[in-house]
């Protein structure tokens, strides 16, 4: 599907007819493209634009490389972040000349917001390298948004999992509950950061492409103060990163230590109950004569002895601090 963005007044006016894209077109928004839709794009602008395969490579040669006076930039975006479970997905920008491309496969909230705030004005919308840092931009603000999330859900979970919230019987805890939540929070910083990285190294590729285009220099103020916000972000998820995962080790190390506590238990009872056993073993034997067998207090004696047998390594166990 193509959207097609002109410049009216300070604002971003879509068009309900594609028609000629070469025609006051300052963004031209490409999602799932066909493959009649590429063409038509290649044709009009006389430029290549990648398949999703290409999108999705890793080199730095692969995602960020001019052809054809047009320059391509590729980056990571994480989507999806309201939801429980965020995605990641990759985002082409193309800036030929005065207008940008945008090829994607994804639908993330950092677009439709920005249409809104430019439908409404903003000065820079008027070239193709004003739309690019003003989604750019956005995007970042979506990430610090879910970075935020991120650290008030583990701020949640830090005092559960040392039972400073008052919950000290596992069962109130659920520390398998726990594990899932701060292995799921750690999926998702990690997502966070491969985002993050990806989009400041477009931002240095994309400050360069400005210098050399001779752009306006406000955007060149604005890209800066874009690329100082996920630096400082990239610090945060760092922090976040190592927070997680000492949350993650405490986590195990608490479900190690219940088990270890439940086996203890249920060794002490066995070396416990060893004596009694050993006693009625003994008087349950059928010999002929056994000499308590035909006195009136045998089954008293054998119950005292069975009591006392288990009684002693219980107080013993009890000083040791075992129990």
């Amino acid at each position: 599907m193509i959207t097609v963005y002109d410049a009216i007044g300070g604002k971003l006016v879509p068009r309900t007819e594609v028609g000629n894209l070469t025609s006051g077109a300052v963004w031209i928004d490409v999602l799932n493209p066909a493959e009649d839709e590429d063409k038509t794009i290649e044709h009009a602008l006389g430029i290549e634009v990648p398949t999703r395969s290409e999108m999705r490579e890793i080199e730095a040669s692969n995602r960020f490389y001019t052809e054809n006076g047009a320059y391509y930039m590729t980056g990571v975006i994480v989507h999806n972040s309201s939801r429980d479970v965020p995605m990641t997905s990759v985002i082409t920008f193309i800036l030929a000349g005065s207008r940008l491309v945008t090829v994607r496969y994804a639908e993330p909230r950092a677009f439709p917001l920005y249409v809104t705030r430019a439908t409404k004005g903003d000065p820079a919308c008027t070239s193709g390298a004003g739309v690019m840092v003003g989604l750019i931009e956005m995007l970042v603000e979506r990430e610090a948004d879910l970075i935020e999330r991120v650290q008030d859900q583990v701020e949640r979970i830090a005092p559960v999992v040392f039972g400073q919230n008052g919950e000290h019987n596992s069962r109130d805890r659920r520390l398998d509950v726990l594990l899932k939540t701060v292995g799921k929070e750690g999926d998702i910083t990690a997502r966070a950061q491969e985002s993050a990285m990806s989009l400041h190294r477009l931002l240095l590729y994309f400050a360069n492409a400005v210098r050399e285009r001779k752009d306006d220099k406000r955007i060149m103020v604005r890209i800066e103060s874009a690329n100082h916000d996920i630096t400082s972000l990239m610090e945060s998820l760092r922090f976040l990163s190592s927070r997680t995962s000492f949350l993650l080790d405490a986590t195990l190390g608490m479900i190690s230590t219940e088990q270890n506590q439940i086996i203890k238990l249920f060794s002490v009872m066995a070396v416990m109950l060893m004596p009694p056993t050993l006693v009625a073993s003994i008087y349950g034997m059928n010999f002929k004569f056994m000499p308590e067998l035909d006195v009136p207090w045998g089954y008293p004696l054998a119950l005292c002895l069975m009591f006392v047998s288990g009684l002693v390594p219980f107080v013993y166990f009890r000083r040791k601090g075992w129990l």
